[in-house]
């Protein structure tokens, strides 16, 4: 707890020292700065949510302020620092309307290919407030737009621009198009939740946590079922990695195409509590898991590193999240912290039951606390008709 305390109160210092610093935002209605780009759809009072842009008091090459991507490395302290300092602009709109000036602009915005100018009028001074939502990266003050304005936008990359103009694509089809042409993940949430993927009659926004999770589950779901037609690996792998206070183990083991994911957290007395949910090769069998967006972030990690390797296997991925995240920085921490683990190459087990407790060792909690509140072992021993062939 020390530890988060100690997180916590470097955040407050730097954030204090940016209020010091940037004290004449919040008395001035303008703002002008250079966006990564970044746009923001709200969830409250869907369909009438608040959408706008997103700009830190600063010009210059800012696309690494909303680039999950490329943060690797970076303490929990320097990333919510640098997304304290975005202000948020704001304006209602009707998510199901035809898009207006205003949300074509930031449509336009959203396909810049890089960091553009931006200038915004408020109608009152922005509100010095910070937000984190758990889903997307946490963000500063809030200003309601009067008029904005934005200069510099470079070329899209080709593949945003084609799926941007083809309005006979489902949005489905245009987020996996968007995955396979090499475009970020971050930026296809960006582009779905500002309402630019799918066909021309049904496209609308989206708040930015639901094109989180959309597009992840998206992809995941293609890949995963892609993996079915690969052999299935033949040993028993661990991977591991640490990132932001959060601690992720990786089980892969030869099976059919299924999927575990168990989430463990500390209380306050620093009881664990905990969250699971799982998959086997026909899917969830519900459309919302237990643990949300994770779930699917987590899944993306695990099957586009099996799609690479032309392998099938069944997965087994625990998140134990540390008094150390002190803030949370959003999902996208859950894709890149399983990314790192897949990518820093697994360590052999003789079997399931080893695998499982060479992933429980380095871990907080015993191995028996986490079988108790999954279905691994039940679910790796089931044998299915493709084990008869």
């Amino acid at each position: 707890m020390e530890e988060s305390v100690r997180i916590r109160k470097d955040i407050e210092e730097r954030w204090n020292a940016y209020l010091s610093r940037h004290g004449a935002l919040f008395s001035s209605d303008t703002l002008s700065g250079t966006t990564p780009p970044t746009v923001f759809v709200g969830s409250h009072g869907y369909p009438r949510v608040r959408v706008g842009p997103m700009v830190p008091p600063v010009h210059g090459d800012t696309s690494m302020m909303d680039s999950p991507e490329r943060w690797s490395g970076r303490t929990l302290a320097e990333i919510v620092s640098d997304r304290l300092r975005m202000v948020r602009g704001v304006r209602t709109v009707r998510a199901d309307a035809p898009a207006g000036r205003y949300v074509e602009d930031l449509q336009g915005l959203a396909m810049s290919g890089g960091p553009a100018d931006s200038d915004l009028r408020f109608d009152a001074p922005a509100s010095p407030v910070a937000l984190a939502d758990g889903y997307s990266a946490p963000f500063g003050p809030v200003g309601s737009i009067q008029a904005a304005s934005y200069s510099g936008l470079s070329a899209p990359p080709r593949a945003v621009e084609r799926a941007y103009y083809d309005t006979d694509r489902g949005a489905a089809g245009a987020v996996m198009d968007l995955y396979g042409a090499g475009v970020e993940v971050s930026r296809i949430h960006r582009l779905l939740s500002m309402g630019m993927l799918g066909r021309g009659g049904r496209r609308r926004l989206v708040p930015t946590r639901w094109s989180i999770a959309a597009a992840d589950s998206t992809i995941s779901e293609e890949l995963a079922r892609r993996i079915l037609d690969y052999p299935q690996i033949d040993s028993h792998e661990v991977f591991f990695h640490e990132h932001l206070g959060n601690l992720f183990s990786v089980v892969l083991f030869p099976h059919r195409w299924m999927f575990e994911m168990i989430e463990a957290w500390y209380a306050a007395d620093g009881t664990p509590g905990f969250g699971a949910d799982r998959e086997g090769a026909r899917g969830m069998g519900h459309r919302q898991p237990a643990i949300a967006g994770a779930y699917f972030a987590g899944r993306l990690a695990v099957a586009e590193h099996l799609e690479r390797r032309r392998a099938q296997a069944g997965a087994l991925v625990l998140r134990e999240i540390r008094p150390e995240y002190a803030v949370p920085v959003g999902v996208w921490q859950v894709r890149e912290g399983v990314r790192a683990a897949m990518a820093g190459g697994g360590r052999p087990a003789p079997g399931l039951d080893e695998a499982v407790g060479a992933a429980c060792a380095p871990l907080g909690i015993s191995k028996a606390e986490w079988l108790a509140h999954g279905q691994v072992m039940r679910m790796a021993r089931q044998r299915t008709l493709a084990d008869f062939f």
